[in-house]
């Protein structure tokens, strides 16, 4: 096939070198002149995998026009609070029907609407189909061959099975499912709980405190699924355990590296300052914050994260906050 890939960061990057040794021809587009211009004539992603030389059959621009001509299958691989716009602009040079693949990990904060929600949107009867992938997927070791497997969804069977088909390789392999909404809501929410999980690294607490995160976080990203129309199994699987692991526990989290600096006690605007990469949980959390309270469950992992990142609360005082919670069952709505 041919495939645009929206967005030229770490993990764009990363799918189109998958996209391209699974044998397909990618146009890689870069918001930013000098990334694309830097990837011309077959050279690395200078400024996100420097380390990963581009495969020749991906050919990098930064004309969304050039872009939406070149393909009628798209992957998004942009910073939610940038799809809109980014798909917004697309739009104008769309001519016929697309195909939208999101591989983006993101709940809107101005709408509370996911990424299939804002695609819809956005296209209207211009879009064909959607799908959205998400897992356990580290840019650098995605695009340097680890063996690396993830899932797609879409409400489409048949279009799910093909991106399925499309994007696998001997290095990345790829699971189907029907549950786009469980998908996109533990993909986003894994986020914010990484985020804890690094505050308590920085704090300078152990295994314990982890695991019993990491636990009751996917108990809370699975009761807000559910309730917005996700299955439980997804949550249990690579969209939801897989990559909830992954981010809590792996050196290469954007996520957890805020959150260690938080615990350690710098501001967020100083780390936010500091690095061009997105860590999408600092925004999410307010998102799944406020979908929370409008569905009326409760997320006091993610209420107290969105204190330490907006309110300037103490991580020591969150934690406390948890552990002096009431009394209840473990399997407890």
């Amino acid at each position: 096939m041919k495939i645009s890939v929206i967005g030229a960061g770490s993990f764009g990057t990363a799918m189109a070198t998958v996209a391209a040794r699974s044998g397909n021809d990618v146009l890689l587009w870069a918001h930013d002149p000098k990334v694309a211009e830097a990837m011309h004539g077959g050279s690395a992603n200078a400024f996100y995998l420097p380390s990963i030389a581009l495969e020749p059959n991906i050919r990098p621009t930064n004309s969304l026009a050039e872009a939406a001509e070149w393909s009628d299958t798209m992957l998004m691989v942009v910073p939610s609070h940038h799809y809109r716009r980014v798909l917004t602009d697309l739009r104008a040079h769309i001519t016929g029907r697309v195909n939208i693949v999101s591989g983006t990990k993101g709940i809107e904060n101005q709408t509370l609407e996911r990424m299939s929600e804002v695609t819809a949107a956005v296209l209207g009867d211009s879009l064909a189909t959607f799908a959205t992938l998400s897992g356990p997927t580290f840019a650098l070791e995605t695009a340097r061959g680890d063996p690396t497997v993830a899932v797609v969804a879409s409400h489409d069977a048949a279009f799910a099975q093909l991106i399925q088909q499309v994007f696998s390789c001997a290095s990345f392999r790829l699971y189907s499912t029907t549950d786009v909404v469980g998908v996109e809501i533990a993909g986003s929410l894994k986020n914010v709980i990484a985020i804890a999980a690094g505050v308590l690294e920085g704090l300078g607490l152990g295994s314990n405190t982890n695991a019993a995160l990491v636990t009751r976080g996917l108990h809370e990203m699975t009761r807000l699924g559910i309730a917005l129309g996700g299955r439980l199994e997804t949550f249990a699987g690579l969209a939801g355990m897989g990559d909830l692991v992954l981010t809590c526990t792996g050196s290469l989290s954007r996520n957890r590296s805020v959150g260690v600096q938080l615990g350690r006690g710098k501001g967020l605007d100083e780390i936010l300052a500091e690095t061009r990469l997105i860590a999408e949980g600092v925004k999410t959390s307010k998102s799944a914050k406020e979908l929370a309270e409008k569905h009326a469950i409760e997320m006091p992992i993610t209420k107290e994260m969105y204190r330490v990142l907006y309110e300037k609360e103490s991580p020591r005082a969150a934690i406390q906050r948890l552990m002096s919670r009431s009394l209840k069952a473990e399997s407890a709505r």
